[in-house]
């Protein structure tokens, strides 16, 4: 053994000296990785902030008590749970290898980031069926889709997510903290499966995007159809403007959707190529944690898609972002506008 050899030997650091066991601990610093870590908490702090701002928002204000608004709702709690524990516990894995709080511990965070992504899929297939119901028939949108049936149909999603996410981590071998096979004490990996890979392809991936794709080229052809049939009707001056405004309208909520799906599309399809290509992806490489922070600021997107193009959002979060949320009223009226 050289004396360069012997130095390096000398600063190995483990992750918990007393146990014999224990893995080595690697803390990655310099300027590059401070910023990526400066950067990675600025994504979670924002990712927290906007789904806060949502929740508080449709929870204080009765008049966003509304069906749509439930599954933005809904939405906006599975992103949070995001932000509020993966993120940090994943940057914080980023910057020192350690696992620090045992077996259970790892357990839970992996059954909190995937339910929420699970049920963020979910509610953004609800949205899809609930814009297709409002687009198709808006004459009985309001006795079809009634805020009990919703909370009903949120109940089931976020029930379906947890059953499917604790069946999928059991044959995956890290349900139970006695199946989580660790190389050294002080690890939290997670190792797929590339059986399973496949199938949770088609139950996590292609079945709800076909869904939602499809119903959202149906409504893309409602809505076209919709404006040209009042655009034939309106032949006076008065209501041409009342046509333009309409096919603004109508253009907006077109382009909206599409943003939804482009966005969601553009930041799984590269994880899912990826996890059929790699016989066995673990968590602790850097392939999986660039396709993990790409789904993870999937999270950070949704509220700025959802809940900024809504006028509501934005006077809401005029009396939030100045501490006057809780001074009005839950009955106040934010504005005269439909929503």
């Amino acid at each position: 053994m050289n004396i360069t050899e012997y130095q390096q030997n000398l600063t190995v650091e483990y992750c918990f000296p007393d146990n014999n066991s224990s893995c080595r601990k690697e803390v990655r610093t310099g300027p590059g990785n401070i910023f990526l870590f400066s950067f990675l908490s600025c994504i979670s702090v924002c990712t927290v902030f906007l789904n806060l701002l949502v929740i508080l928002s449709i929870s204080h204000f009765k008049q966003l008590h509304t069906p749509t608004n439930l599954l933005i709702l809904s939405l906006a709690v599975a992103d949070l749970l995001v932000g509020l524990v993966f993120m940090p516990v994943n940057t914080m894995q980023l910057r020192d290898s350690c696992w620090y709080l045992g077996k259970m511990a790892c357990t839970i965070v992996l059954i909190i980031n995937f339910i929420s992504m699970s049920a963020s899929l979910c509610n953004m297939v609800f949205i899809a069926v609930d814009r297709y119901i409002a687009v198709s028939d808006p004459l009985l949108y309001s006795t079809k889709v009634t805020v009990r049936k919703m909370s009903l149909f949120i109940i089931l999603g976020w029930s379906c997510s947890l059953l499917y996410i604790l069946i999928y981590l059991y044959f995956n071998d890290h349900l139970l903290p006695s199946q989580i096979l660790s190389r050294c004490h002080g690890e939290c990996i997670l190792f797929i499966k590339s059986s399973l890979v496949t199938t949770d392809l088609v139950i996590s991936f292609i079945c709800p995007c076909s869904v939602i794709l499809i119903l959202y080229s149906i409504i893309f052809t409602l809505v076209r159809r919709q404006a040209k049939a009042v655009r034939s009707m309106l032949n006076a001056t008065s209501n041409r403007h009342r046509a333009k405004v309409s096919k603004s309208s109508n253009s907006k909520a077109a382009k909206t959707l599409g943003i939804v799906v482009c966005v969601y599309l553009a930041l799984w399809i590269p994880f899912y190529l990826c996890s059929l290509t790699v016989e066995n992806i673990t968590s602790f490489s850097l392939l999986w944690t660039v396709l993990t922070w790409l789904i993870l600021i999937n999270s950070s997107v949704n509220p700025i898609i959802y809940a900024i193009f809504y006028p509501w959002f934005r006077a809401s979060a005029q009396y939030f972002v100045t501490c006057r949320l809780f001074n009005f009223s839950s009955t106040v009226i934010l504005f005269l506008e439909h929503i």
